[in-house]
């Protein structure tokens, strides 16, 4: 599979000190395409970034106006479980990643060690628990505890994606909780902060005795869905069931306020097959449903075979989480969905492609909160009109914001925060 890189835009207005340490590169197109049959939409795109397209460093004019001016003492790390968003949230802060030798021994036991100092540094790891999630967790665990045996000034844990998140509760006697569990032992091991994009439930930031910033990746979804120009009088926003509602509701609310539906499950004694039954009315209309990851696809893909059932002229499926087990490639491929949207918190590996996929980078939504945290600015400033908070920031917008301080959008922002806070 041939690999292309898919760059941040920023301003060329007050850009010109930034632009001078940029190698110059040749375009290419910024999409992958997946070698299937095309469907009607449009094949599906992955964005690719690599060694070979990177440049070697990129220094950040936004450094010199930081809180913390020492660019040093600012240091991001990987660990293998989605190294190439790695690459592009460090691309986006203008950094080269940490170096750091990680291993299995042949008893698969994990080995860390830092091949760089971090001693006063603010350290950001970046490790989704996806599948495999506990050999994820357990490498998160072990990077942490080498961070603070290293005398780093502050650890904060960037999970794309929060394994164990539906493990949030007891459903029945005698379980346990497993998103509180793991929330002890990323504090037990030394993290000073944790971020989560699109937790499975808001209580899970609870369960944490350190400070939680919860990401929401909603408008990088959104942005790609108003660039497809449907009409706002066609279109109508579908929970997959009714514990999503709270997440499909903001969700339409932000699409043109478009109206909501719901499909209820529901079964009406033991030994009777389940009953799903539609709140809301999507005869002739663009379907979009709204979930916060997909696991086996049994649930959306139910969904959507009732949608169509129900009248509706197309179908798309929106989440944040790629988890993908099997049989999720053959339900969502099968002709129900006119396309499959999802991001790459976990990463997309090339046997779960089909025409259908559509794959979008939230590295500049992590990239930007990281700078926030770093620079100990809000994520939300109290009195800014939603369109400049970071939860709402769209791409193109988070693009401009880049590494270019002089940016009018930057300095707009910037602006506004600094009168609040005065």
């Amino acid at each position: 599979m041939a690999s292309s890189l898919a760059l941040p835009s920023t301003s060329t207005k007050g850009s010109s000190l930034c632009q001078s340490f940029l190698p110059k590169r040749t375009h290419q197109p910024s999409f992958v395409s997946c070698e299937r049959s095309e469907p009607v939409n449009g094949k599906p795109r992955v964005p690719i970034i690599n060694d070979g397209t990177l440049p070697k460093f990129l220094q950040a004019k936004r450094l010199e106006n930081a809180v913390n001016r020492n660019n040093s003492r600012l240091k991001i790390f990987t660990g293998t479980a989605n190294p190439s968003l790695s690459k592009e949230i460090a691309w986006y802060m203008g950094f080269d990643l940490g170096k750091v030798n990680i291993k299995r021994f042949a008893d698969g036991e994990i080995y860390v060690q830092l091949q760089e100092s971090v001693r006063g540094c603010d350290v950001y790891l970046i490790q989704s628990t996806c599948p495999p999630a506990n050999e994820n967790l357990m490498e998160l665990l072990v990077m942490i505890d080498a961070c603070r045996r290293a005398s780093a000034k502050t650890i904060t844990a960037v999970i794309p994606y929060f394994g164990y998140a539906r493990a949030d509760r007891k459903t029945q006697g005698r379980e346990s909780i497993g998103a509180k569990l793991v929330a002890n032992l990323i504090t037990e091991a030394g993290a000073d902060r944790v971020l989560a994009c699109d937790l499975h439930s808001g209580q899970s930031m609870g369960y944490f005795d350190i400070p939680v910033d919860h990401v929401y990746c909603q408008p990088v979804v959104l942005d790609y869905l108003a660039s497809k120009k449907i009409s706002s009088n066609d279109l109508v926003v579908v929970s997959p069931d009714v514990g999503g509602v709270a997440r499909a509701r903001a969700f339409a609310k932000k699409l043109s306020d478009a109206p909501l539906a719901i499909v209820d499950k529901r079964r009406q004694g033991h030994n009777v097959a389940e009953v799903m039954n539609l709140i809301g009315d999507v005869k002739g209309k663009v379907a979009v449903m709204v979930d916060d990851m997909i696991d086996t696809a049994g649930t959306i893909a139910k969904g959507a075979a009732l949608l169509h059932q129900e009248g509706a002229r197309e179908v798309y499926a929106c989440c944040t989480h790629a988890v993908f087990s099997p049989p999720a490639i053959e339900r969502l491929s099968s002709g129900l969905f006119q396309e499959v949207i999802v991001t790459n918190t976990i990463p997309a590996m090339e046997k779960n492609f089909f025409p259908q996929l559509t794959v979008l980078s939230v590295a500049n939504l992590l990239g930007e909160t990281i700078w926030r945290v770093h620079d100990d600015c809000s994520g939300r400033p109290k009195g800014v009109t939603p369109k400049f908070s970071l939860a709402l920031l769209v791409p193109g917008d988070l693009n401009c914001l880049s590494r270019d301080k002089g940016s009018s959008k930057r300095k707009m922002m910037l602006a506004k925060e600094e009168s609040i806070d005065s």
